[in-house]
């Protein structure tokens, strides 16, 4: 959706509309809208796709990670004799 709305911004853009009305238009608030041509400008749909898979499959790592650290750090504690 995102880069259906982009591509569709980048037509009223490049029939001389400014860019508060292509944001009416795709129903986004500016800054929606810089940001969303920052993160995805010049990116094909499949591309955000695998974009978007990458980033929950970093955010589902790094929480197995932290989690992982703590069961490292309750062990180590347990063999001090800590507890």
């Amino acid at each position: 959706q995102i880069i259906r709305k982009l591509k569709t911004a980048e037509q009223l853009i490049a029939q001389g509309k400014t860019v508060a009305v292509v944001c009416s238009v795709i129903e986004v608030t500016q800054t929606t809208y810089h940001c969303w041509r920052q993160q995805y400008g010049g990116m094909q749909a499949e591309e955000a796709r695998r974009l978007t898979q990458l980033e929950k499959e970093n955010a589902r790592l790094k929480k197995l990670l932290a989690e992982a650290e703590l069961e490292k750090a309750t062990l180590k504690d347990l063999a001090e004799g800590n507890f």
